[in-house]
């Protein structure tokens, strides 16, 4: 911009001054002239002042943008950096940005609902590319502070544009607040951030601006636990951005699970994100070399596409933020809340056994005997064998016990933790009983870990084994005998078949139930709870004529209810046909009889 002095010499070398008086001076004929030229437009003002403030941030932008337009001509030589004038310093003050950022900011509304690119500011103002692009610092710094939004345009072209919730606050004529990033605990941090990952999209920030943000943010916090041990890492930008992710999740949702999707939200380039997945699915990325991330475990099997933070990252960055271990999601587990209610019907025998097993679970009598337990220096956890033939109610009553003392049941699938690959089994054996330890300690109520059928994974152990699959059989029932010595918690294994199970895993369940084939009392009293509507004569018939177990009998009565669907529930003498259904199911039944374990009632 032309400065006062060089119009001054200008004027008074210019013949033409003229038109005035010969006895005027040359200070008024300088006077007369510049505000001849100022307000021909030949000049820009000094300032943006207005001739009173401003009383609203609209009438600070229309003065603004009207003065920009009667001076466009010539701001090729204006320095941005000499803004100021009344009207830009209302709005600086009232918005909480400095002086060229809100000239800039009016530029920017001017075009409403429009991008406004690089070239656009060039045309607008006058300028070239290259100068308008000089103006890229304070137009992120407008992004940062939530003012403008950025996008990408057709072309490829760094775009920006006033936000919604922008146009509001000028509208209702408030002061705006920028985002605060100072806080006096951990947890308001998080909160902070949870916000910022979402303004990440929002604003269509780019990659250095979001790590500019970070890096403030702890710079900010340096006294904060969180951010103080997150520095003592020495980890690189885009992990340090990854963890405050994890802590955030783990916080604001206790939400242990991260997924890629949630990845996603922190990187708006394609290709990084893509670099993060392979490292992070891989197991290489920095997180996971320093023990802070890991692969979540269903049942113990990794899930290489979601991930937890360790229990070294949450004691490590976590310890002043309380984590309500009765509300924290656990993982991989049936909820005790989730299980239907079952009447189940039992011998006298096994009936007084899972009686004393339910009151052994109740959570103050169980915390009781763990204390004793341990005091005398005794293995503290609790195994318990349930065997015996097929339908007789041992799957069930694992689930109505853990019903009714509000114990989640981890389930174990066996077809997820055997492995073509070497070592992977044994890997994944071990990973298990890790995974439920983890649960035990988050847990307020210890859960219990069910192996079902388990004769498939309790055989008895190959001596001299040579072929890799028997080695690889007997290394984890190996592991399963280890973990089971030193058990902190509940494992409930069932089985059909009790000859082939090993004498080791025999020694090391403390209780063992059998289920046997319910006689005819226990039989007539499953049908009238099968089947409410048969009369006691008809229950007692059925339980007479045939020697089912209530798996076989529940069956009966599913058929039955199936065809009383298709064919009407009139459709013929009920009591032949369930008498033909009965006979249907007892053609495969081979009542063998298994050999005792030794427990005694």
């Amino acid at each position: 911009m032309k400065d006062s002095k060089k119009i001054k010499e200008e004027c008074m070398n210019n013949e033409c001054t003229m038109n005035n008086v010969e006895n005027e001076t040359n200070d008024e004929c300088i006077n007369i002239t510049l505000e001849e030229l100022e307000k021909d437009g030949l000049v820009p003002p000094s300032d943006f002042n207005s001739e009173t403030e401003p009383t609203s941030l609209l009438d600070a932008i229309d003065f603004v943008n009207d003065t920009l337009q009667r001076y466009m001509n010539i701001l090729e030589e204006f320095d941005f950096a000499d803004c100021h004038g009344s009207a830009l310093d209302y709005l600086a003050r009232r918005l909480q940005i400095t002086p060229i950022e809100a000239f800039l900011f009016c530029v920017c509304v001017d075009e409403g609902p429009n991008n406004i690119t690089f070239t656009d500011f060039a045309r607008k103002l006058e300028l070239s590319k290259a100068r308008a692009m000089s103006l890229a610092t304070h137009l992120d710094s407008l992004v940062r502070n939530r003012l403008l939004s950025m996008s990408n345009n057709h072309w490829g072209e760094m775009a920006y544009k006033i936000p919604n919730r922008i146009i509001r606050t000028l509208t209702t004529n408030t002061d705006y607040q920028p985002p605060k990033r100072k806080f006096n605990d951990d947890e308001a941090l998080l909160v902070y951030f949870h916000g910022f990952v979402a303004d990440i999209n929002n604003f269509n920030m780019n990659q250095e601006m979001v790590f500019e943000e970070v890096e403030e943010l702890l710079n900010e916090n340096k006294d904060l636990r969180i951010c103080r041990e997150i520095g003592k890492l020495g980890l690189l930008e885009q992990s340090v951005l990854i963890l405050l992710l994890f802590c955030d999740k783990l916080v604001s949702s206790n939400d242990s699970e991260v997924t890629f999707c949630d990845l996603g939200d922190l990187f708006p380039n394609n290709q990084e994100l893509y670099n993060v997945r392979m490292a992070m699915r891989s197991g290489r990325h920095e997180l996971m070399r320093e023990g802070l991330v890991e692969h979540f475990c269903y049942n113990g099997i990794a899930d290489t596409g979601v991930f937890s933070l360790t229990i070294k990252a949450r004691k490590k960055l976590l310890a002043n933020i309380k984590l309500t271990r009765g509300e924290e999601k656990l993982d991989g587990v049936l909820k005790s809340a989730t299980i239907a209610p079952k009447e189940l019907f039992y011998s006298d025998r096994v009936s007084k056994q899972v009686n004393d097993l339910q009151h052994f679970l109740e959570s103050k009598k169980y915390k009781e005997i763990v204390e004793r337990m341990k005091k005398r220096y005794n293995r503290s956890g609790l195994t318990c064998l349930l065997y015996g033939g097929p339908g007789t109610g041992k799957t069930e009553t694992v689930y109505q016990l853990a019903r009714e003392t509000g114990r989640d049941i981890m389930a174990v699938d066996f077809s997820q933790i055997k492995s073509k690959w070497v070592g992977e089994s044994e890997k994944n054996i071990k990973g298990l009983f890790d995974h439920y330890r983890k649960l035990v300690e988050k847990a307020k109520v210890t859960p219990i870990l069910l192996f079902n059928e388990a004769d498939a994974i309790f055989g008895v152990r190959m001596t001299g084994a040579q072929r890799s699959v028997d080695k690889m059989e007997n290394s984890m029932q190996n592991i399963i005998l280890q973990e089971m010595e030193t058990l902190n918690g509940i494992l409930i294994a069932t089985t059909n078949l009790t000859e082939n199970l090993d004498a080791a895993f025999e020694r090391r369940f403390l209780y063992k139930v059998q289920f046997e084939r319910p006689d005819e009392s226990v039989r007539v009293r499953i049908w009238h709870q099968m089947l409410p509507e048969l009369s006691e004569n008809e229950c007692k018939a059925l339980g007479r004529d045939y020697d089912l177990s209530g798996g076989q009998i529940e069956n009966v009565a599913r058929k039955f209810a199936i065809d009383g669907i298709l064919h009407g529930e009139e459709s013929g003498d009920r009591l032949n046909l369930l008498h033909e259904l009965c006979g249907s199911e007892c053609i495969n039944d081979n009542n063998t009889n298994a050999r005792r374990v030794g427990f005694v009632a």
